[in-house]
């Protein structure tokens, strides 16, 4: 397997209140992405504790953990679940973080087999025989009124309370994850971003640039923060790739 990861300030904030990385363990490769929120200081916070105690669980478990499905979706559920109190708790005991939160979003890679966790608005994409399927729904307010048949989806585009969150990590001491297992195969890509990208950049456009064998995968993900900043680059960009290859791991750029 291959991964490429880049993370962007925009063109308009001048905190970078996103982390992330991919990590790996021989065949195993675990990406992730978290959006903070709670001012700056506080959403910093928020997201590189929460990558900080997935790197250190993931460097402390045992390959054991990714050999199946359930065991992998256990081992999320639980590191999640930690890393979750202890934001919560964090944010307690310092006025400067109280409220403080974080998006995540995740990608347990194996050769067999990719488990995503979600929480929030940043999201997953899976790309396999040419097509990009959005594989999380963004935990949201206007979401919600979509599915429930209140507004459109054009009108969700621009609609005034669009990034209200419905579900993160940090803000209450108990969550509700989504944690799901797909198979996958050689070619495949899952894409992980913040809303930086996704808010910038439109799925049929992802796709193009995903579909483009000339580019490299850092190269795609350069041309998507790229395009992202173009379009306006408000909020902070990052993005994960991993692609499904039996060629030696590649290390991406941050």
């Amino acid at each position: 397997m291959q991964y490429a990861f880049k993370t962007d300030t925009g063109r308009v904030r001048q905190h970078n209140e996103d982390s992330g990385g991919v990590f790996t363990k021989g065949e195993h490769f675990l990406a992730l992405i978290a959006d903070g929120m709670g001012g700056h200081k506080a959403g910093d916070v928020a997201s590189s504790k929460t990558i900080q105690s997935f790197e250190e669980a993931w460097n402390a478990s045992s390959e054991e953990i990714s050999e199946t499905p359930v065991k992998a979706e256990e081992w999320l559920l639980e590191t999640v679940t930690q890393t979750n109190l202890d934001l919560h708790q964090y944010a307690n005991k310092n006025i400067d973080c109280s409220g403080m939160g974080t998006t995540l979003v995740g990608a347990l890679c194996t050769p067999s087999y990719l488990t995503i966790l979600h929480i929030g608005d940043s999201r997953v994409y899976y790309f396999s025989e040419k097509k990009l399927i959005q594989k999380t729904e963004d935990h949201t307010l206007v979401n919600e009124l979509v599915r429930s048949g209140q507004l459109s989806e054009i009108e969700a585009e621009n609609h005034p309370r669009k990034n209200v969150i419905l579900r993160a990590l940090g803000t209450d001491d108990h969550i509700d994850v989504d944690i799901q297992t797909i198979s996958w195969g050689e070619g495949d890509i899952v894409l992980l971003c913040s809303d930086g990208l996704s808010n910038k950049v439109t799925r049929e456009t992802m796709e193009n640039i995903l579909n483009d064998d000339n580019l490299s995968l850092e190269d795609k993900a350069d041309r998507l923060v790229n395009l992202a900043n173009e379009a306006g680059g408000e909020d902070n960009i990052t993005i994960g790739l991993v692609h499904y290859t039996p060629q030696t791991p590649e290390k991406g750029v941050s």
